[in-house]
């Protein structure tokens, strides 16, 4: 097998990296920047993708290609393929209202049974309903509706023809018109949001293929969690990712219906299931506690595990700006069981990773209720790097945790699925983990810490 490419296509930039298609070896990479903000002209997309592409030095012997990225967003093709208007990211908030109103129209156990979410402003299906409702003219003027990640597929491919574009099942799950129990679009929610029918990406299987430049097949891609969870190859595990938000995932053979909206029902890229939980609140909590200490991460971290487990009772709730599991978007952070024994910078830190972390064990309590048991966790993402959030997280999960060591999950998960389209073979292949081995970690439950956690963020649910 020769060398296959895979790329992460998220918010902030596109990395690219190339391996060996039957050891995993990586061979060459590359990056771009994607420009700020919540909304871009795909174009962006398609030349930072060509920038990374080039750093990386081409696809001069690659044999396959696959793209993963950011999930939700919006993109709208008029009847000519041309971008109607900038796209929507997953992190565009403007159709906040446009989602509580699907939710009034229908009720949360219906959208929950019919597609496995409860519609929130991060989900496709609301953004076009902001969009019929704010700009009926681009609206009417849709005449296909693709993913950040189809788009660039069906770019790579060189087609112009709108019924060439293609999804895998893991994106099209997070658009809130489609049921991953049946893999059909729901297009009565598609009208009931957009106002119109309109054409919609094929569903592709898991390692379906199909031409690209020069040769190259080009896998379906995959949602950036999907993608991640394949790179890993997690099997049973739950996996934990602290990002700027953090995700609670992990595969299972049945799609999640959660009528709260805590848990998403999504699909993953292999064919069974990847029920996810997101909280805006991960990376930055410990951020904004190393400020208000004046310490850089790596103090932070020492004090932290200077402190005794549970802090001496002093409790962060890691509100910083508002929180999405649960659904407070008005919450702030706040410090519960201050006295003058326990207010030190050791305990100060040590409460702010375990806050951080106990806000994450909400999801995989979320995660239990759909019938996904953690027998033990992997972490990941960047704050993952942090030595005191790595020993203090068991303590705080209740199961063992192992912290694979730092590497580009979601662009490693897509050439894993690249591999897989140019093997024909029935499952991805295996291969060792080529950021290194991983550190296992264990540690006691903190006794009382979840209790405390959960009863000082009860504080600020309604009444």
């Amino acid at each position: 097998m020769g060398l296959v490419a895979g790329v992460d296509s998220s918010t902030q930039s596109c990395k690219v990296v190339i391996r060996d298609g039957s050891t995993g070896r990586p061979v060459r990479s590359g990056r771009a920047d994607h420009p700020d903000g919540t909304e871009t002209d795909p174009a962006h997309w398609w030349a930072a993708l060509q920038k990374a592409l080039d750093e990386a030095g081409g696809l001069d012997g690659v044999d396959a290609i696959s793209i993963a990225g950011q999930q939700h967003g919006m993109v709208c093709l008029d009847e000519d393929g041309a971008v109607v208007r900038p796209a929507l990211l997953w992190n565009d908030t403007r159709s906040a209202q446009a989602a509580a109103d699907l939710v009034a129209e229908l009720g949360a156990d219906h959208w929950a049974d019919a597609v496995g979410l409860v519609p929130v402003a991060s989900f496709t299906v609301t953004k076009l309903r902001w969009l019929a409702e704010h700009e009926p003219g681009n609206a009417a003027r849709t005449a296909a509706v693709c993913l950040p990640h189809d788009w660039l597929t069906w770019k790579l491919s060189g087609s112009t023809d709108l019924a060439d574009l293609a999804t895998d099942r893991s994106d099209a799950s997070g658009t809130g018109y489609f049921d991953g129990r049946s893999d059909t679009y729901r297009r009565d929610l598609l009208v009931r949001a957009l106002g119109h029918d309109a054409l919609l990406p094929e569903v592709a299987a898991p390692a379906a293929a199909r031409p690209g430049p020069g040769g190259v097949l080009i896998g379906p891609g995959a949602g950036d969690n999907a993608a991640a969870s394949l790179g890993l190859d997690a099997g049973g595990d739950v996996v934990v990712s602290l990002g700027t938000s953090g995700t609670v995932f992990a595969r299972s053979e049945h799609r999640a219906a959660d009528p709260t909206g805590v848990v998403a029902g999504f699909s993953d890229a292999t064919g069974a299931f990847l029920p996810l939980v997101c909280t805006l609140n991960a990376a930055r909590v410990l951020d904004a506690a190393a400020r208000m200490l004046g310490v850089g991460l790596g103090e932070l971290s020492d004090l932290a595990l200077a402190a005794p487990p549970g802090a001496e009772g002093l409790t962060f709730v890691p509100y910083l700006e508002g929180e999405r599991t649960p659904d407070l978007p008005d919450a702030t952070g706040a410090l519960h069981g201050l006295t003058l024994a326990n207010s030190t910078r050791e305990n100060l830190a040590r409460a702010a990773v375990e806050g951080m972390l106990s806000g994450l064990a909400v999801g995989l309590e979320a995660l239990a209720a759909q019938g996904v048991h953690a027998e033990g966790v992997r972490l990941i993402g960047g704050a993952a790097r942090s030595e005191a959030v790595r020993r203090i997280a068991p303590a705080v999960f209740g199961v063992p945790v192992l912290a694979p060591a730092p590497g580009e999950r979601v662009a490693d998960g897509a050439a894993r699925q690249a591999a897989w389209v140019l093997s024909g073979a029935d499952a991805p292949p295996q291969w060792a983990d080529p950021a290194g081995a991983a550190e296992s970690y264990e540690a006691p439950p903190t006794p009382g810490l979840r209790e405390r956690h959960a009863e000082a963020s009860a504080k600020y649910l309604p009444r």
